[in-house]
């Protein structure tokens, strides 16, 4: 078998498309394999981050006054008074700041609701 030295001739040849006589697989069998990635990547991804949303939002929503809650900043309080999107947060004596309520990461319930549990 000899090197053929024209081989750069031959490189439209190699990607000719296939025969149309049907010779082919179905296209459902070309497509299959990209079908199933959506499909993990539904339910490894996509679904339980959407998940965590709806937990995250349910959480916020359900802050009340004299529950201890943690900032994304790290800045722990005791909410003092609910806005619209802001919270009110009691960090000392006589120190209160304001924080989104989208800010919030966790949610310690008041005092009084963990002793009547």
């Amino acid at each position: 078998m000899m090197f053929d030295p024209n081989w750069v001739a031959q490189i439209p040849l190699l990607m000719a498309p296939a025969p149309a006589d049907g010779s082919g697989p179905p296209a459902w069998v070309q497509i299959l394999p990209l079908a199933i990635l959506f499909v993990l990547m539904y339910f490894v991804l996509l679904r339980p981050q959407m998940k965590r949303q709806k937990e995250t939002e349910k959480l916020i929503q359900s802050v009340k006054t004299g529950d201890r809650v943690l900032a994304a900043g790290g800045i722990y309080g005791t909410v003092a008074n609910l806005k619209d999107a802001v919270v009110v947060l009691k960090v000392a004596d006589n120190v209160k700041i304001e924080v989104l309520r989208s800010s919030i990461t966790s949610v310690e319930k008041a005092a009084e609701e963990k002793s009547a549990s």
